[in-house]
């Protein structure tokens, strides 16, 4: 028996065969963009190409002529200059994509956390996909940091518009310079509030602010950049606060500090990995 096929599905085939043909001259059309350099003068065929776009309903679909994979290993940080003008900064353990569409810019933060620099292109917004989140913006800077459990947007400067879907529809939320948000497993949003931004883009210059925090959250974040396990002997142990500024690239470092600053000791287990227990 035949299947009956879509309007959409016609017109997405459509579009996609305008792709395939037209690729070169698309990117002429849509350039990434390469600013100093002088645009080709459109020709009669440029032309021809941009109505059967049109008429492909292209333009509307806003279909991907180009993209391009980044990640970085456990303690690697990276920094990454996209055609566009835009700066990337990858923290540890990251994986993303970059997807170059006719009218926008999309990025899928696939794991980890980054932060983007954006170049402004009111014609062709930048979008992040960070699991049921979305973030669009013109030109701003901004974190997205993609945990097990839930997501963090963070703002730096500039203004970003957060877009969830959850059980209850979507939600929508403004996010202005040093302010953060939270998107929870299900896709609710969590009240916007401000934030310290030397603590919280601290990492972009390799360096973990801890200010009262729980031992049991610091050492989740020093986890991050080490592939040897750490442990905390008891749930007690994680209820421990310290404050203090270290180097990303020393974990080691602030390991063998803790005992100076907290009631602990630190001892390496057969397998490498680290068990902190009470003194």
């Amino acid at each position: 028996m035949k299947q009956r096929t879509s309007s959409s599905d016609k017109d997405k085939a459509n579009a996609e065969d305008v792709i395939k043909q037209h690729r070169e001259t698309l990117k002429e059309l849509f350039p990434l963009p390469e600013l100093k350099k002088p645009r080709k003068k459109k020709t009669a065929t440029n032309a021809t190409l941009f109505v059967a776009l049109v008429a492909a309903g292209v333009l509307w679909l806003d279909p991907a002529y180009r993209s391009e994979q980044h990640a970085t290993v456990i303690g690697q940080r990276g920094e990454i200059a996209l055609a566009d003008g835009s700066k990337l900064t990858l923290n540890t353990d990251t994986q993303l994509e970059v997807s170059w569409h006719l009218r926008s810019r999309r990025l899928a933060l696939h794991q980890g956390q980054a932060l983007f620099n954006v170049s402004k292109a009111t014609y062709r917004p930048f979008i992040v996909a960070a699991g049921t989140a979305n973030i669009k913006v013109v030109g701003t800077v901004f974190d997205v940091y993609r945990h097990p459990g839930h997501v963090t947007i963070t703002v730096e400067e500039g203004k970003v518009q957060v877009t969830s879907k959850s059980a209850s529809g979507y939600m929508r939320s403004i996010l202005t310079a040093n302010q953060q948000i939270t998107m929870s497993a299900d896709g609710a949003l969590q009240p916007a509030h401000d934030i310290n931004p030397v603590s919280s883009f601290a990492w972009r210059d390799g360096k973990l602010v801890f200010e009262q925090t729980p031992l049991s959250q610091a050492i989740a974040e020093i986890q991050r950049y080490r592939r040897e396990p750490i442990r905390l002997q008891s749930a007690a142990l994680g209820k421990l606060r310290f404050s203090g500024v270290f180097a990303i690239d020393n974990s080691d470092k602030l390991l063998q500090l803790l005992p100076d600053i907290l009631p602990v000791k630190v001892t390496q287990q057969k397998d490498g990995s680290l068990l902190i227990s009470e003194k």
